[in-house]
């Protein structure tokens, strides 16, 4: 289990210590101070079950963006599901926009922006599902993103299934049956009917046209989809057994693009090469263009 109690730093340090928190214990995230008040206590606790993530979270009001691109360096596919446990979380996927009240939860895709409103002290619990664990229920439905889900039928089962699955210990017998009923509480309650998606769309269609749109700012899996109309469940699904997400591939072609100028004796700086190619964080893109190749942007060049 861990722990990130952030009341108990001096209130100058608060909110930027939180910023770094939802990051690590969630996905990219950049959240948005919306009260002027002093200090930002709030406090995060993770736990792991199964193929599970387990969170609990409390905090103040605030505004939490997954745009497109904190997407583009999300590593992994997840679906998060929220119980929201105390004040309301106004939740936006696409061009849908749904208020989440105490009881009820809500499904958002990782591979996908969301944005979340949470203007009142709030509390969540939030259980980080991977992409094959709850699609593997749905059966080739999808899961109704952003839509609130009220505590009734399936949602009463999910409701209740989320705090009892909070205090199950993880080497407790029978977990991994456990977080499986989870998965299959939420399809059961989020599923709606699967899109037919236009005929012909293969994947090396896909990242012909990612080739050819590198240096695009909304080169995002809402610009593809709504390019080859098709859902992001049947362009994540065209992904799925490549052992790389759509965002992840993404991301790799465009540090190989980088890489390429880098080695052609550009004069570009390295900071100008990156932000050409979706890179606006140089540490960030520094760190990933290590990762893929052993060595720093700098030591690319001739």
């Amino acid at each position: 289990m861990a722990v990130w109690d952030i009341s108990t730093l001096p209130a100058r340090d608060q909110f930027s210590y939180w910023h770094e928190v939802i990051c690590q214990a969630f996905v990219p995230l950049t959240p948005h101070r919306t009260t002027d008040e002093d200090g930002f206590a709030a406090k995060v606790e993770t736990r792991r079950l199964a193929g599970l993530n387990r969170a609990r979270l409390r905090s103040r009001p605030q505004r939490t963006d997954h745009g497109p691109r904190e997407v583009a360096r999300t590593d992994g596919a997840y679906y998060f599901v929220n119980l929201q446990l105390a004040g309301r979380c106004i939740t936006t996927v696409g061009d849908r926009t749904s208020v989440v009240r105490a009881g009820e939860i809500v499904v958002v895709d990782t591979a996908e922006p969301y944005f979340f409103e949470l203007d009142r002290p709030w509390q969540m619990l939030s259980f980080r599902v991977p992409h094959g664990d709850l699609d593997a229920k749905l059966h080739g439905r999808r899961p109704r993103l952003g839509r609130s889900v009220a505590p009734t039928g399936a949602g009463a089962a999910v409701a209740a299934l989320m705090p009892a699955l909070w205090s199950v210990d993880p080497d407790a017998p029978g977990s991994g049956e456990l977080a499986e009923s989870f998965a299959t509480a939420v399809a059961a309650a989020t599923a709606e009917h699967a899109e037919h998606p236009r005929a012909g769309v293969t994947r090396a269609a896909v990242l012909a046209h990612v080739e050819r749109h590198l240096a695009d700012r909304d080169l995002t899996v809402t610009a593809v989809c709504r390019h080859f109309a098709i859902s992001p469940r049947t362009l994540h699904n065209l992904f799925a057994d490549t052992g790389e997400s759509f965002a992840a591939t993404v991301r790799g072609r465009r540090l190989d693009r980088c890489a390429a100028v880098l080695t052609s004796g550009t004069p570009a700086t390295v900071t100008a090469v990156a932000r050409a190619h979706g890179f606006d964080d140089p540490t960030a893109f520094a760190r990933a263009f290590r990762r893929r190749f052993g060595v720093s942007p700098r030591e690319m060049r001739p």
